[in-house]
């Protein structure tokens, strides 16, 4: 039996339907389904498709993820049936804000869609924050003032790119670079524009393709005391720009 048989099954009697109920209802002979159940078969893309549509359940975590182990009710459901988001709530009912630790920040590419790495995470609750789903994200680098290391930025799940507004914050989860926080602007239907809010960096464009998650910004958590610099931060802005000016120019010359 593959983990996959196991969950059709777990889910077919959970929801107390007969083998030849729901083979009618997935559009297939009863003998057909009995293989999957049964794990002497594999399941094609498109019956994958309408198993994960039936029980309102991803594909991923029809084949990656042990379903007996996890509170199904846990789990947020999304428009169209596109995929199921983990979240964990408190003993009220209540969505619980989990935090993503500094160490734990790698390895949130690999687990962001695994109820069990959702639920091994530290979690708070902030009253004020409601209508949404939210998580905190560890702050890394001097890209985006005020906020620096050791900071939290607490964002509201976004559901569809369409949701996104121009010139808003955003933490974006991606294939390649995983957790990054960034001002955004959407340039056509396929990509985004990332835009520092500290000017030293160069903006740079993403596809739609390669966004996992995306996260605006509600509130955010300092867990140092602010220390202004010694120098103002336009004066700053100002000498890194005049560096940078001076490297272009000396590459130009080679």
């Amino acid at each position: 039996m593959s983990l996959f048989s196991d969950n059709i099954r777990f889910l077919r009697i959970q929801k107390n339907i007969s083998q030849e109920k729901l083979a009618t209802a997935l559009l297939i002979a009863r003998a057909r389904y009995v293989k999957y159940e049964s794990g002497t078969s594999e399941a094609p893309y498109d019956i994958l498709k309408r198993i994960s549509k039936f029980y309102h359940v991803s594909i991923d975590l029809l084949l990656n993820v042990d379903l007996r182990k996890i509170d199904m009710d846990g789990l947020l459901q999304l428009e169209d049936n596109r995929i199921l988001l983990p979240i964990t709530i408190d003993a009220g009912g209540e969505n619980t804000i989990e935090i993503i630790p500094q160490k734990a920040k790698a390895g949130y590419l690999n687990g962001y869609s695994d109820p069990e790495f959702i639920e091994g995470l530290q979690q708070i609750s902030l009253p004020f924050l409601k209508n949404g789903k939210f998580r905190a994200f560890p702050v890394s680098g001097d890209s985006m003032p005020p906020h620096r290391d050791g900071s939290f930025i607490i964002g509201r799940y976004v559901e569809s790119l369409g949701e996104v507004r121009d010139g808003r914050t955003y933490i974006l989860l991606t294939k390649n670079e995983g957790i990054v926080y960034k001002r955004l602007n959407k340039n056509g239907r396929n990509s985004l524009v990332l835009s520092s809010d500290n000017s030293f960096y160069e903006p740079y464009s993403v596809r739609a393709s390669e966004v996992l998650e995306i996260w605006e910004y509600a509130c955010s958590i300092a867990t140092n005391e602010f220390e202004p610099d010694s120098l103002e931060p336009q004066s700053i802005r100002d000498m890194f720009n005049s560096l940078r000016n001076e490297i272009k120019a000396l590459k130009h010359l080679q």
